[in-house]
């Protein structure tokens, strides 16, 4: 079952299960089979609940398949902000290691909805605070394509265990980047939809609306279905008319595509990431598209500051205040050292400047919205380069010991020095996804590029707010013209 399982994406799954050509349970015994041999190697699962999930698996059997348009495809939920009823969410945490929320967040109940078998949780970095998933509490999750390279993050455990052949899709969140960077890192397929296309998570912890929940796919199609199911068309039958799926099975007509070399909040994009950026436009122009060079005309200096104090809240919120969500106080051994001092920045800094930081996301979103009256798509990098190396932007001693003296003794001063440099590290990597959960729009990485070290390099495409289905008619275009369904990397292959 092992080779057949890797050949087919979520959709074909359900129908093999609807067929009677397969069991619920025989799928996800598969997967499980998949997860137990590749996690030694990726450390991608952080919470196994395989029993639970073999009992609804031989519910769903038991009535003749389940129901949902994908019941009894086996699947896996990133261990952040999306709440599983009974099942821990440590966020990456050895604060929230005991947390057990009671009830389903309302895209997880939608997830359930849609047939879904939830059997474990993705490793993901602490609270999503950083674009790789390196968590002090369970260790480097890796990248299948090399192990010596990170699979990206936040949603890191999720794209590694999808590159893998453990599952076709799985659930992932962006409020950063955290769907596009690791969906880039392991040659996937990562959308994040608009903000308020989708029920929140959770209460909102912070002004601005910057993260929303999706998933990191092998097919266009699955993700277009698996939006329609988790957006509020969940009574539309599967490809009907005005949904997602039946987008991304629609001809893409002729689109202005605004191609942006700008770098964003990163120093200089890398030559691996501007080939991979000619090659999409290449591409895109020989389906007849008008790709035409543009710069977006924003303040990244401005804008990525707003950015930073708005995350610098959403910390303090789950660090500094993490009382009201467990009940006990929170104290500094029990979060790492860059997140405590995340926060500290929040308390400080952030809620100071949350106004102005309010009023700079929307001046950038007025400006992408302008652009996207004479475009119908942004075509830019999602990566400044190919994935890093694990433990490649650890904190040194000495930024660690600043970070102690700033959360211990906030001068404001010393405080904005800190982040500035911590910002200009992370942001030198991962800095050209955060400008479109600021402006709230529809953003995807398409995997059309792998560079000489076979380390894939994704690209972005954005489209106007509310318009996914622009975006999945282009994805569909661009994967039939250039497949990577089968594109696997050599863990994967051999664990088959």
């Amino acid at each position: 079952m092992q080779s057949d399982y890797l050949a087919c994406d979520a959709m074909r799954l359900a129908e093999l299960i609807q067929k009677r050509e397969v069991s619920a349970r025989e799928l996800l015994d598969t997967a499980i089979a998949r997860a137990e041999a590749t996690n030694p190697a990726i450390n991608a699962l952080v919470l196994k609940d395989y029993d639970a999930a073999r009992k609804r698996a031989a519910l769903s059997d038991e009535n003749g398949g389940g129901s949902g348009p994908l019941a009894g495809v086996p699947y896996l939920v990133k261990d952040l902000g999306a709440a599983v009823a009974g099942l821990r969410m440590s966020m990456g945490s050895r604060y929230y290691r005991h947390f057990v929320p009671s009830e389903d967040s309302p895209v997880i109940a939608l997830t359930k909805a849609a047939g879904l078998n939830i059997f474990g949780k993705t490793s993901t970095s602490e609270l999503g605070q950083m674009p790789y998933t390196e968590p002090e509490l369970f260790g480097p999750c890796r990248n299948p394509w090399n192990l010596d390279h990170t699979p990206g993050g936040s949603s890191g455990g999720t794209a590694a265990a999808v590159a893998a052949g453990v599952v076709p899709l799985a659930h992932a969140s962006d409020g950063g980047g955290s769907i596009r960077i690791p969906a880039s890192c392991c040659g996937l397929f990562g959308f994040k939809p608009s903000r308020g296309r989708q029920p929140p998570s959770a209460p909102s912890s912070v002004p601005g609306g910057l993260s929303v929940d999706h998933a990191i796919s092998r097919s266009v199609r699955d993700s277009a279905l698996l939006l329609d199911l988790t957006s509020g068309q969940a009574n539309l039958a599967p490809g009907s008319p005005g949904t997602f799926l039946a987008a991304a099975g629609e001809p893409c007509q002729p689109l202005h595509i605004a191609y942006v070399t700008d770098p964003m909040f990163a120093t200089a994009l890398s030559g691996d990431t501007l080939a991979a950026l000619e090659d999409a436009a290449q591409l895109a122009a020989s389906f007849g598209h008008h790709v035409e060079p543009v710069s977006l005309g924003i303040d990244f200096a401005q804008v990525r500051h707003a950015f930073l104090m708005l995350w610098s809240i959403d910390a303090e919120n789950f660090v500094l205040k993490a009382q009201r969500l467990t009940g006990s106080k929170p104290v500094r051994a029990e979060f790492e050292i860059e997140t405590w001092t995340m926060a500290h920045i929040g308390r400080k800094l952030g809620e100071r400047s949350l106004a102005s930081a309010l009023e700079e996301q929307q001046r950038v979103s007025t400006r992408l919205t302008d652009l996207l009256t004479r475009y119908d798509v942004i075509l830019c990098a999602t990566l400044a380069a190919p994935p890093i190396k694990i433990g490649e932007m650890r904190s040194s001693l000495m930024e660690r010991v600043q970070m102690r003296m700033v959360s211990t003794f906030p001068l404001e001063a010393f405080m904005k020095k800190l982040l500035d440099e911590a910002a200009n590290k992370a942001f030198s990597w991962a800095g050209c996804t955060e400008v479109f959960n600021l402006s709230g729009q529809p953003a995807m990485s398409v995997p059309l590029y792998w560079n000489a070290r076979n380390l894939p390099v994704g690209v972005q495409f954005a489209g106007r707010h509310g318009d996914e289905a622009t975006l999945f008619r282009l994805a569909a275009q661009l994967e039939a013209a250039r497949p990577w369904f089968d594109r696997r990397p050599p863990l994967a292959l051999a664990r088959a």
